[in-house]
């Protein structure tokens, strides 16, 4: 019986765990699952409405972080997950993803010599300059397994002189709560609510400091959706760090006269996947949402100047756009004029990568 702490900190971690734990639930003589949760996302709608729809049991532990600067954080996820790993003295620590959870966590178990292991490892930007990919670099560094979505990364990890025998390629975790949850997410009422119509509008997620802290940044996307939105309605859920954002940089006004742009408070799992799914087009800054509109052929155009997951770019339909208005709209008025894309066919990208985990862990 091998005991697995399973950490979750931030909303992209529960989807990434959610699989896990109910494949370790099927294996109970073999499986005991803890699910500790470290407070890094707190609002209810930003954690506990992603539990509800992941069917993800509550935390065994809750270390009640909060939000604050990069350094306080992480150091306060370790203070506390330290007694909570010294007490439960598990056979594995599952991290997952690039937040300062995945890092701090990782790290409080490489000095207790508690065998850990990264599910979403190898990813890679080779944009230094943001935190996740920082978060990344380290935490392969020091883990026991490593855990990766697609080849690309596997030849990532051999470039950083990691040893074979500590990769294993098991496939993208995120995707088998998306093929799980797909069907059941068609039962929401979000459309309905929202008065949408499948591929009559686009959904945007904006969040990252890097285009939302930046008023020059923040101004050049808003010129492009700006273009964008008369051809095509965007829905926006909105980050409440983004909302946050948006008043302190004086752009309330801007946005309201945006006719065709449409602010909402941010969903639930279930109720975004059937925003998203729906959508003739998406645009995003987030990492996860490249992977899952590559697997149901939805366009994305990625507001970023890289991306950590290029396999979405050469095999998926994603494009890499940046914050340049006039590159934004052209590659937004390419695909809304092109038939629609088949889904990305990416191997192991099948909805049982949790199986091939544990496959590895037991």
């Amino acid at each position: 019986m091998l005991k697995v702490i399973n950490v979750v900190g931030a909303r992209p971690n529960f989807m990434k765990v959610a699989p896990i734990v109910e494949a370790m639930k099927r294996r109970e003589r073999e499986f005991t699952p803890l699910v500790v949760h470290t407070g890094q996302h707190y609002d209810a709608a930003m954690s506990e409405a992603f539990f509800r729809d992941l069917d993800l049991p509550q935390p065994d532990v809750h270390l009640g972080v909060g939000s604050t600067s990069h350094a306080a954080q992480t150091a306060a996820i370790m203070e506390r997950f330290e007694p909570v790993v010294l007490r439960e003295q598990p056979d594995w620590v599952l991290v997952v993803g690039d937040v300062n959870s995945t890092l701090a966590c990782a790290l409080v178990c490489v000095k207790l010599a508690v065998k850990v292991a990264h599910v979403e490892a190898g990813l890679r930007s080779r944009d230094r300059t943001m935190p996740e990919e920082i978060n990344r670099l380290l935490t392969d560094q020091i883990a026991d397994l490593l855990f990766t979505p697609s080849a690309d990364a596997d030849e990532n990890l051999r470039a950083e002189g990691i040893p074979p025998e500590r990769i294993r390629m098991v496939g993208n975790i995120m995707i088998d709560s998306l093929y799980k949850h797909l069907e059941r997410s068609r039962q929401s009422r979000v459309k309905d609510q929202l008065g949408l119509t499948d591929q009559s509008y686009a959904v945007l997620t904006l969040h990252r400091p890097a285009n939302v802290d930046d008023p020059a940044v923040f101004g050049r996307i808003l010129d492009a959706l700006e273009r964008i939105s008369e051809q095509l309605p965007i829905v926006f859920p909105v980050h409440p760090r983004t909302r946050k954002t948006i008043a302190e940089l004086g752009l309330d006004a801007r946005v309201e006269r945006m006719k065709g742009l449409r602010l909402i408070d941010p969903l639930g799992y279930l109720d975004f996947l059937s925003l998203y799914s729906g959508a003739r087009l998406v645009l995003t800054d987030s990492g996860g949402i490249q992977e899952e509109t590559t697997v149901l052929g939805i366009p994305c155009l990625t507001l970023r100047e890289s991306t950590e997951r290029p396999i979405t770019v050469t095999m998926g339909t994603n494009t890499i756009v940046g914050s340049d208005p006039a590159t934004i709209t052209a590659a937004a008025f390419a695909a809304l004029n092109e038939t629609a894309k088949q889904p990305g066919s990416i191997p192991l990208w099948d909805g049982h990568t949790a199986e091939r985990i544990l496959a590895v862990l037991g």
